[in-house]
C-alpha cells in the first residue's frame, strides 16, 4: 500500500485517512528531484533543457559521478489528491522512509 498514517494511532479512526504516500524512486528521478544538482549539470549541458538525449546524458553523467542510487521517498498527502509537498529524502529502504516521514510528522 503507497499510503500510511503519520501518526499510527489513527489508523482505528474511521473517519481519518493516511497522509503520507510512499513512493519508490529509480536514480534517474532521485536525480532530477535535486533542484541545486539539476542547476549545476544544466551550466555543463546546457541543451539538456531542449534535447532529451543530451538530458539522458547528463542525467546519466549525475548518476555516475555522485554516485546517486534509487531508494524510496515520502510526501504528504491524501488518497487520490496530489502531493502537498515535495519528496522528501531517498531511503534505501521503505522501512526508512516510513520512519522519516512519522518522525517529521512529530516534529511539525
Amino acid at each position: 500500500m503507497p499510503y500510511l498514517y503519520s501518526d499510527p494511532t489513527r489508523e482505528s479512526d474511521p473517519h481519518a485517512l493516511p497522509d503520507v504516500w510512499i513512493l519508490e524512486v529509480t536514480a534517474e528521478e532521485a536525480a532530477e528531484q535535486d533542484e541545486e544538482l539539476m542547476r549545476d549539470y544544466l551550466r555543463r549541458f546546457p541543451l539538456a533543457a531542449m534535447n532529451s538525449g543530451e538530458r539522458d546524458r547528463m542525467l546519466s553523467a549525475m548518476i555516475e559521478e555522485e554516485g546517486i542510487t534509487g531508494g524510496w521517498t515520502w510526501c504528504y498527502c491524501f488518497p487520490g489528491c496530489l502531493p502537498e509537498s515535495s519528496a522528501m529524502g531517498v531511503y534505501a529502504t521503505r522501512a526508512e522512509a516510513e520512519a522519516a516521514a512519522r518522525e517529521a510528522s512529530e516534529r511539525d
